[in-house]
């Protein structure tokens, strides 16, 4: 019988192609993906460390686990656990002091040795902990076969981050920037078009730092990846993430005019508007550089469209460095952002400066986060009566229908479309949500699948550029 392994993951997208790739290095062991870990011989919890009180979420989860795990040996059947990702990389060690029955530890640097991990489990009863950054690159040893992952599928190309800002735990938990070949990403993301994506999101913690060696023995940058992915015949749509404003490359930016492959939508974050803030935070950029790069990328793409990332009350912030994060939001008009209250990550700079009142970062975060609703609702209300090219991939909430991603990744709600499961199609937009938008194909569109990028970009290129002026307004 077919060995089941539940995989629970936490966190960002890099977690989420992580998870796809521990299903594959286990799939030689004869070991299937599970829906629920109560049937499960190997559960992962796949941590992220970036939230506030992630290590007890953790263990939360894990106590529900413990108990059908000695169900299971009442019964004479045994069941594995691992904890892996970013909190198992910070934990290490004390989680097994802390839950002597999770058997596995390992980082988000060490999941390609997870077969010999659970052989060593098994045989000394648990308590096997690897966090070591190896000098052999685990994309090197990961099964060349990767699992399908539908229309839209995820693909990492860089992992690790430089930069250490005060607040972020990444480098000390994924460790020093690191991007794969050009060769290799371009191997991995054929095999994806061939298991039926059409869309990829290219992926790292600080992606535009991508600097992979090339076919020629150079150092490729970001732009010249995406340039070499756009040539495979079925790839339609290009994206990335996430981006740090210091690495937006003149040849990063210019592409985002040049190759209709890639999307007009970065989520590219700033954290605070405030300079003080940033510098505090060991951005290493201004609210002023920032605001140019979202010029310059407006200059050669009228109709790009931006999200961020904003963290409110970080340790010494003022009321005018916060007034400075709105006017950010005002100028740039986001479609869409993610903001969070700051809480000290051990381990960082920022954690051990005096921290401000949990009532004042509240009281911030729910004025910006109706700022960041309201911006967001007049960027899908702009959109009715326009036509996007929507990728349909998956069902909605109610029968028959379909939700896809416009190019600048809302939500669409498509009635009536099943035909047009896995696919580009034209659809206008009717409706407009605070979180999504709804709409139909058009009489003219319906069986006419966009095959070709050319067709794809051109199609609706004019409908989408016409509406720049209201993004920039938001």
């Amino acid at each position: 019988m077919a060995k089941k392994l539940f995989i629970k993951t936490y966190g960002c997208q890099m977690n989420v192609y992580d998870s796809l790739r521990m299903q594959d290095v286990m799939k030689p062991l004869g070991y299937q993906p599970s829906e629920s870990f109560e049937d499960a011989d190997l559960v992962i919890l796949n941590t992220c460390h970036i939230r506030e009180k992630a290590e007890e979420k953790v263990y939360s989860e894990l106590g529900r686990i413990r108990q059908e795990k000695e169900k299971k040996a009442a019964e004479g059947d045994k069941m594995l656990i691992a904890v892996g990702g970013c909190v198992g990389q910070a934990e290490g060690e004390e989680i097994i002091k802390r839950a002597p029955f999770v058997d596995i530890v390992l980082g988000p640097q060490s999941y390609h040795q997870l077969p010999e991990m659970v052989t060593r489990a098994i045989r000394n009863n648990g308590g096997v902990v690897e966090l070591d950054f190896p000098a052999v690159q685990k994309f090197d040893l990961l099964p060349e076969e990767a699992s399908p992952q539908g229309a839209s599928a995820f693909l990492s190309v860089q992992e690790g981050c430089d930069k250490f800002c005060s607040f972020c735990v990444v480098p000390y938990t994924r460790g020093a920037e690191y991007s794969r070949s050009i060769n290799a990403i371009k191997s991995e993301a054929k095999k994806l078009v061939e298991r039926g994506s059409v869309e990829i999101m290219l992926l790292g913690q600080n992606v535009n730092a991508y600097h992979g060696e090339g076919p020629d023995g150079r150092s490729w940058s970001l732009a010249e990846l995406i340039a070499q992915l756009a040539k495979i015949d079925g790839l339609e749509r290009i994206r990335y993430t996430t981006s740090h404003p210091r690495d937006m490359s003149d040849d990063l930016i210019a592409i985002h005019g040049s190759e209709p492959k890639l999307m007009p939508y970065l989520h590219l974050p700033i954290q605070s508007g405030s300079d003080a803030v940033l510098k505090k935070m060991n951005r290493k950029h201004t609210a002023e550089f920032y605001l140019d790069i979202i010029a310059r990328l407006r200059a050669v793409r009228p109709d790009m469209a931006f999200s961020s990332d904003f963290i409110v009350g970080c340790p010494g912030e003022t009321d005018r460095d916060f007034e400075e994060t709105l006017k950010i939001v005002e100028q740039v008009g986001y479609a869409s952002a993610y903001s969070f209250k700051y809480s000290p990550r051990p381990g960082t700079p920022a954690a051990v400066e005096e921290q401000l009142p949990e009532a004042i970062k509240d009281e911030r975060l729910q004025r910006l986060q109706e700022l960041i609703r309201r911006k967001q609702l007049a960027f899908n209300e702009s959109c009715i009566g326009k036509t996007m090219t929507v990728l349909l991939d998956r069902d909605g909430k109610y029968d028959g229908q379909l939700v896809g991603r416009s190019p600048y990744m809302q939500s669409v709600h498509v009635m009536g479309a099943e035909e047009y499961r896995g696919q580009l199609v034209d659809v206008r937009i009717t409706e407009a949500y605070m979180s999504s938008v709804a709409g139909i194909i058009p009489a003219s569109s319906r069986g006419a699948i966009f095959a070709k990028t050319k067709d794809v970009s051109t199609g609706s290129q004019e409908i989408l550029r016409s509406n720049a002026s209201a993004l920039a307004a938001g």
